[in-house]
């Protein structure tokens, strides 16, 4: 063969690979190639607690909409950090991000409770959500994180919680008289208001509650809702379930991530971890509409259960209007 003809054939092979190479790339999808990261992520919540499996909603969509490329592993209340410290623990670096209630960092800042534990006879939860994304608190927090508090953290506002019961106790509440003196668990603006009020608070995790009142360290509690409390045994410490309260008509989670760390993230990571959180939300409030009567007959036959098996009779007790109570051994409103 001729050095020509060799040439041409060399420049035709050259061509040829060019054009298989340039075909391939037009066909092959753009997949993102960002570094594959692990999150760790940590709850505010005891093993028990069903705020985990708030948390793991989330986090189950995180993982299939960013696999293989970002991934977050999940850990309940004190696996790394104090379940008041997942703020400190995020800012800090050592938890990447957490599942919590502003609530708990309001000794930090009294403004948290406006994102969570708000005055009542406002909005209920679902509005307050609405208000965060649309009316101006998002942008308002942000200013409190960045400007303020000067915090390395990035946050996100999901799943809203009904109205709260006052909580449970070893005798009827029916007057404010009965109240003061109290040694009482709560948390956030709550723990103003019954300090006012005259009682002792002290405000615990939901995971130290039980402990606390087989010490004697508090006589009475709320944490949040029927479940959650049966879960940890609230029925084993305390016989009465005070219904009605307004000590707290509001409260949502917050989904917060090291503000470094999230915004080293690709663009499209970082919006799967936003929409993530309204995703979420929306499915658990849907979820919870149809199942929070139903948990309130379970609750009540449970306890129902349990006393006539002690003690061969159920009753029920009320105090007087806007105190509603339920005796754990008796009838749970639905």
């Amino acid at each position: 063969m001729s050095k020509t003809a060799e040439k041409t054939t060399t420049r035709r092979r050259l061509l040829t690979g060019a054009a298989v190479a340039g075909a391939a790339a037009v066909a092959m999808p753009q997949v993102s190639r960002a570094q594959t990261v692990t999150l760790k992520m940590q709850g505010s919540w005891g093993a028990k607690d069903v705020f985990n499996e708030f948390a793991e909603d989330y986090v189950k969509r995180v993982n299939e909409m960013a696999a293989p490329r970002l991934k977050i592993d999940y850990l309940v209340g004190g696996s790394v950090v104090h379940p008041f410290q997942v703020l400190d623990g995020v800012h800090g670096g050592q938890i990447d991000a957490a599942h919590t209630v502003t609530v708990y960092w309001y000794g930090k800042h009294k403004a948290a409770s406006l994102f969570g534990t708000g005055p009542v006879f406002g909005f209920n939860a679902n509005e307050g959500l609405a208000w965060i994304y649309n009316g101006g608190g998002k942008e308002l927090f942000d200013e409190l994180q960045t400007q303020i508090m000067k915090v390395n953290v990035k946050s996100f506002f999901a799943m809203p919680m009904p109205t709260q019961p006052l909580g449970w106790f070893k005798k009827p509440i029916r007057s404010l008289a009965d109240l003061r003196g109290l040694k009482y668990r709560t948390v956030g603006l709550a723990a103003d208001l019954f300090q006012s009020m005259g009682l002792a608070v002290a405000q615990l995790p939901g995971g130290e509650i039980v402990p606390a009142m087989e010490r004697g360290v508090i006589d009475a509690f709320e944490f949040n809702n029927p479940t959650s409390d049966r879960r940890f045994g609230a029925q084993d410490v305390a016989k009465y379930y005070m219904m009605g309260s307004h000590h707290q008509a509001t409260e949502y989670f917050e989904i917060m991530f090291n503000r470094t760390k999230f915004n080293s993230l690709p663009k499209e990571h970082q919006a799967i971890l936003q929409y993530a959180a309204e995703a979420a939300s929306s499915a658990r409030s849907g979820r919870r509409t149809t199942t929070t009567r139903r948990t309130s007959r379970t609750f009540a036959r449970k306890t129902r259960s349990m006393s006539c098996a002690r003690r061969r009779t159920c009753s029920t007790h009320r105090s007087r209007p806007g105190m509603a109570s339920s005796r754990s051994s008796g009838r749970t409103p639905s």
